[in-house]
């Protein structure tokens, strides 16, 4: 497994190398003393808790999510399928804070990323049907859930397709100036 880091700072990009041949392929999708090496910071890999998957048909987008508190840092991979995955940084102490970089996970390569705490996540499926699979670090706790619509003009985020359903929490989701109140 190879690791990366990307524009924005402290997340990075994990890439497993498969190996293919004539009955299909084999890959690590997650090495946790690869990842704590990265890191520096030896049992990180053993503070993720929670697992869960999402499936989603083309052209739905999922996002932009966040937690305030705590938040959670996770890894975030396509199982099955591609998305279009977006993450803002929403640290305001960050260098990149208000910054955001898309990335294409899918079932070809295998790339996932990990999410340090205090980003927004979203994506788009880009094909018939796409498996999200999320390993956080912390429970869930729906009370700490924050969001910027997808759409916010402010984030300027450019969806490659058109955009065929979002959840009702999603349509009713606040704008980017109105998370930035409530940070500072």
């Amino acid at each position: 497994m190879r690791i990366e880091e990307a524009e924005l700072a402290d997340v990075i990009v994990l890439i497993p190398q498969p190996f293919r041949d004539e009955r299909g392929l084999f890959t690590r999708t997650f090495d946790a003393e690869t990842f704590d090496d990265h890191l520096g910071r030896p049992g990180t890999a053993a503070a993720f808790v929670q697992d869960s998957q999402s499936r989603s048909v083309r052209g739905v987008v999922r996002g932009m999510h966040g937690r305030s508190g705590r938040s959670e840092a996770k890894l975030v991979r396509c199982a099955n399928g591609a998305v279009h995955d977006v993450l803002i940084d929403i640290r305001p102490d960050s260098p990149t804070f208000g910054r955001s970089q898309a990335f294409r996970l899918d079932d070809e390569e295998f790339r996932h990323l990990y999410v340090p705490p205090g980003f927004l996540h979203g994506f788009q499926a880009l094909t018939a049907t796409a498996d999200v699979c999320y390993r956080i670090d912390r429970p869930h706790d729906p009370a700490e859930d924050i969001g910027v619509a997808y759409d916010d003009a402010d984030l300027g985020i450019d969806w490659p397709l058109p955009v065929t359903a979002v959840s009702a929490r999603d349509a009713k989701a606040g704008s980017w100036r109105e998370l930035l109140t409530r940070l500072h």
